[in-house]
């Protein structure tokens, strides 16, 4: 076995529902993930794919178990630290791109850097190597509205990628696209992950992409099966 990046142990997390009852939509759910593996996770839809995407990202905290990463719980994090998490080892791509519709694509794909490193002249460096990595070299100036959807998609998994992360969190990343673009797509967001050596978990509902990664779970009754 390689090195294990990501360690879910015995996560449970449920959902206040509107009669004061629960609903709970993961439970005892556990599993490891090896540094440098894409995995898929599928599952019928409110199953819980996103709540997982979610605690793993640090977005939300789970009711029970731990979630160790790069032998830490991330759940002993403070504040502080939970945001140093997020912004600098996890990269986030959901279905919706969420591009600032005031920024255009290279300062979309700068933002996460300028967060926390504020030099502008490296930030746009890296953002434009990556902007060329995923096909939009020419349209660095350009506004969001200006681009299709699928272009759209691509710069958000640019901006994903600005700072480098560990872990690379896709939440339906092709669900918002039609299935030549979102195989398009996906394709680019696989060959970045392999060849930047990273390590990746895909939620999606489309089996077919699912067949092209190293692993994929079936999400059901709150746990994952192989």
């Amino acid at each position: 076995m390689g090195h294990v990046i990501l360690d879910v142990n015995r996560i449970k997390k449920s959902f206040q529902l509107p009669n004061e009852s629960y609903l709970t939509v993961l439970e005892n759910l556990s599993f490891k993930l090896e540094k440098g593996t894409i995995i898929a996770i599928t599952g019928a839809s409110g199953s819980g794919k996103s709540t997982l995407l979610h605690l793993i990202g640090g977005l939300d905290d789970p009711d029970e178990g731990e979630i160790i990463f790069n032998g830490e719980n991330i759940l002993g994090f403070d504040k502080k630290k939970k945001s140093e998490y997020r912004n600098q080892s996890i990269g986030f791509v959901f279905q919706f791109h969420y591009l600032m519709p005031e920024l255009n694509v290279i300062e979309n794909v700068s933002f996460p850097f300028l967060m926390k490193n504020f030099d502008k002249k490296k930030a746009f460096e890296r953002a434009k190597r990556l902007i060329e990595d995923v096909g939009l070299g020419d349209k660095s100036d350009y506004m969001a509205y200006q681009l299709s959807g699928g272009e759209r998609q691509r710069a958000a998994i640019a901006r994903s990628l600005i700072n480098s992360p560990d872990l690379l969190l896709a939440d339906e990343p092709t669900g918002n696209v039609d299935w030549k673009t979102g195989e398009r797509v996906f394709n680019i967001f696989k060959d970045l992950v392999v060849k930047k050596g990273l390590t990746a978990i895909i939620v999606t509902h489309n089996e077919k992409l699912a067949e092209k990664v190293d692993k994929t779970y079936n999400l059901s009754s709150g746990k994952l099966f192989l």
